[in-house]
Formats: structure tokens, sequence, C-alpha cells
């Protein structure tokens, strides 16, 4: 028993270590360069072996996988598949801007926290709720937002069950309640207009919203973003672990089976050509399975963490050109 033990411990080491190292550019800060907000990408150093493990688990037979389901379930995975973190290493008014936290419950009364930031300017576009990415807390990703602030926009960004400030622990069919209920929470303020409402995701937040605005629809929902977000879960646990990581992770509630139920709501998909955590062909086979009207951003040279930092902002100024037409009328 204590050898079976050991290997156990060995397996969950292991595919830490491989998830660590693969997903290193999600967790994200923000820098400021007057005038504007740009994104800075922090990547821990690699992990001794990390790449050497990753590659003999791409090539495993069959035996470690099915050992590893042995020791931890066909569903072992689905739980380790998240990065959450309770830190704070900022707040909207490190870099200048008017923050309120804001507190509010999930369907099974899970307490969740977030920060609303009001435009900049004299009315705003139109409110985006932002879904942040799958590792650390919503401190970690305010390069992701600030700048739609500065564009107009309101901006309310929180964080999923286990994650930040709030209550709960991480659960798939929990954190996609929480993306409902952000929205809900959203419709409710009396200071914004509840018919011009955008959705933002990235990464792991694309994929939860994609999922949640899927099985239900939001009135007022005039536009959902995307970027750099995965189609699959098990394809995603592939990636990091080989056929070791997809026997460990279910596929239910993926979001390649809910993109096309958006329709009508404009849908933009964003993609680095680069993306070293999140391959561009997800974001594609997002792209494919959703109906029109949908826009696909394919960033050269684009990376898990800055397309839309690239070449100054160029497709920034193109987001915020679609969102303006998206909000028309």
């Amino acid at each position: 028993m204590p050898a079976f033990f050991a290997i156990g411990v060995l397996l969950d080491k292991s595919w830490n270590r491989c998830r660590f190292s693969s997903m290193n550019g999600w967790l994200l800060t923000a820098g400021l360069l007057a005038p504007s907000i740009v994104l800075a990408e922090t990547a821990p150093a690699p992990l001794d072996g990390a790449k050497e493990l990753q590659k003999a688990l791409g090539q495993d037979k069959g035996d470690l996988s099915k050992l590893a389901t042995s020791l931890l379930g066909k569903r072992g995975g689905n739980q380790l598949f998240y990065l959450p973190t309770h830190d704070e290493p900022a707040t909207p008014a490190k870099w200048g801007f008017k923050f309120e936290n804001i507190e509010f419950a999930s369907a099974d009364g899970t307490p969740l926290h977030g920060w609303f930031m009001k435009a900049r300017g004299k009315k705003a576009k139109g409110t985006i709720v932002f879904s942040h990415g799958n590792a650390g807390a919503v401190g970690h990703h305010l390069g992701f937002v600030m700048w739609l602030v500065e564009a107009g926009y309101n901006v309310m960004m929180y964080d999923y069950r286990g994650f930040g400030k709030s209550g709960g622990v991480v659960d798939r069919r929990g954190m996609i309640d929480d993306v409902k209920a952000a929205f809900v929470h959203a419709q409710g303020r009396a200071d914004l207009d509840p018919s011009r409402i955008v959705s933002f995701g990235h990464s792991l937040g694309g994929a939860k919203s994609i999922t949640a605005l899927g099985e239900t629809p939001v009135k007022g929902l005039r536009a959902v973003v995307v970027d750099g977000t995965f189609s699959s879960y098990q394809a995603m646990a592939k990636v990091v672990a080989g056929q070791m990581g997809a026997d460990l992770v279910t596929d239910e509630l993926s979001p390649v089976d809910f993109v096309s139920k958006l329709q009508p709501v404009p849908f933009l998909v964003v993609h680095g050509t680069q993306d070293e955590v999140v391959p561009v062909s997800q974001g594609r086979m997002l792209f494919q399975k959703a109906h029109e009207p949908k826009t696909l951003f394919e960033v050269k040279e684009g990376t898990h963490g800055n397309s839309l930092v690239r070449d100054n902002g160029a497709y920034r100024a193109r987001m915020l050109s679609w969102l303006e037409a998206s909000l028309k009328g």
C-alpha cells in the first residue's frame, strides 16, 4: 500500500508540474505606460525536467494513463484543471482607476466578489462583463480590461468560486453558474443600460462564458468576445499531459458544444498564431462551429496574453470598431 500511494503522489505532482510549465502564460499582471494601459505578462521560471516529463507523457503507450485513471478516476483531472489563487497583487486604484467592490451570489448561494469600474467619459458606450483566465485572481488580469474603461466602457470583472475573495471551491458546473450570476448582477444595476451588455472572456473565461450564455441567453447581450479560448477540456488536457491528461478529464460542458447557440449575437474570436498555451487550432474550431454573425482576428505572432496589445494595440483598435458596430441600433 505505501508503494501504491507513492505512485499516486508522483502522478499528481507530475500533472501539476506539467500544467504549471505549459500554462505559465496564464499569470498576468498589468503595467502602465502613459497614456495607455499595456499588458505585462509574467512567466515563472521553467521547472527542471518539466518539458522532458511532458514529452514522456505524450509518448506514453497507455500504461501510465491506465494507472492514473485507476488511482484518480476518469474525472480525477477535472479539479486539477484549475489554478486559483487568493492574493491581490493590485487593484484598479494602483493604476489610477476608481472602482467599486461588488458582492453577489451564484445560483447555489456561493458568495462571489468582483470589481466594477465606470467608463471614462460622459456616457458609457456599454458594459463589459469580463471573465478572466485560469490562473490567479482578478488582480492578476487588470491589463485585459483597463484600456476598455479608457475607451468609454463600464467594466465588471469578478472571481469564480474558489478564486480570489469569492467563496466555495472550484467546480466546472458551479463556475459556469457563476458566469450567469455575474450577468444577472450586471443587469440588475440601476446605473447602467441593461440593453448594452458585452461578454469578454480570456482563455478559460471565454470557455465558461460561451457555455453559460449558450445555456442561458442574456437579454440585452449585444456581443460576445473571446481571446485565446479553448474549445474542449479534453483537448487542452491532452496538450498539457498527453493521453493520460485526456483520460483524466471529461468533456461535458465544453464550449464547442454551445458556441452555435450564441446566434444571433455577434461573436468575435481573437487568437494568436503563436499561442503557447492554447493552440490557435482551438480558436479556429470555435469559429468554425459558431454561426453568423462571427468574426475571427487571427493575430500573427500573438501569444496567449499579448494578442490585443501587439503592434501598438492594432487589434485593440479593431476590436473597438467591431464593438461599436455590434452596439449600433
